[in-house]
């Protein structure tokens, strides 16, 4: 006699599973790692326009490194004005040591121009009006979105790429599914704030090669804990 099939949950208690497992991960990452958006982010800023041009330095480069270089570069060129009309083998010299600064230096030239003949030298508060900036993408529209502006936006890097798939929030590897995916499970106020302690976490407990679930305040809820 073949065995009873046991019943499927009920379809909205599936769906609810997810996201109840994901917000708290989110309740307990605030813990270990509380403040604000500005608070949580490791680029040093004093501005929506320093900000810009520190992610954009960030690519490929350790957040150290930008917030040694910030400083002497907004010294030289404090606006997005002065930064357009920068003297573009100064710029380069400026920033030569965050690696890859000819191309960098192109997209922070490019973008100022813009932000000061599109924009009248602010800094624009949309995903459409910042992609459309030279050398921004997603991930730098969302950094300067949720952090310099306390919009919703989610940035994805290469830590929350890793632990959103270790914690069963996503199946994806690419960065605009990823980010579908997390919006999908978090409020819209908490987007920026999951994305920068994912990237805390990822930093101090979650390490690439070298996992510390024994210290990790979330690995109970992790479904990868111990499989490193």
């Amino acid at each position: 006699m073949p065995r009873p099939r046991r019943a499927e949950p009920p379809a909205g208690r599936a769906r609810r599973r997810p996201l109840q497992r994901a917000r708290r991960i989110g309740d307990r990452l605030a813990v270990a790692y509380p403040g604000t958006a500005s608070e949580l982010c490791a680029l040093e800023h004093h501005s929506p326009f320093e900000l810009l041009v520190a992610t954009i330095l960030s690519a490929q480069c350790t957040d150290v490194r930008v917030n040694i270089v910030m400083p002497v570069l907004f010294r030289r060129y404090p606006t997005p004005r002065a930064m357009a009309a920068a003297d573009r083998a100064e710029l380069e010299s400026l920033i030569r040591s965050t690696g890859f600064f000819r191309s960098k230096a192109s997209h922070i030239l490019g973008a100022s121009e813009a932000i000061v003949l599109r924009h009248g030298g602010e800094v624009p508060r949309s995903m459409e009006e910042l992609t459309a900036l030279p050398g921004v993408g997603r991930k730098t529209a969302n950094v300067v979105l949720s952090v310099a502006f306390g919009l919703p936006g989610l940035p994805v890097d290469t830590h929350v790429t890793r632990l959103s798939r270790r914690l069963g929030l996503t199946v994806s590897s690419d960065p605009v599914q990823i980010e579908e995916d997390l919006c999908g499970l978090f409020p819209p106020e908490q987007w920026g704030l999951i994305s920068l302690r994912l990237i805390r976490h990822g930093r101090r407990v979650c390490d690439a090669r070298h996992p510390r679930c024994e210290s990790c305040e979330i690995a109970e809820l992790c479904p990868s804990r111990g499989s490193f």
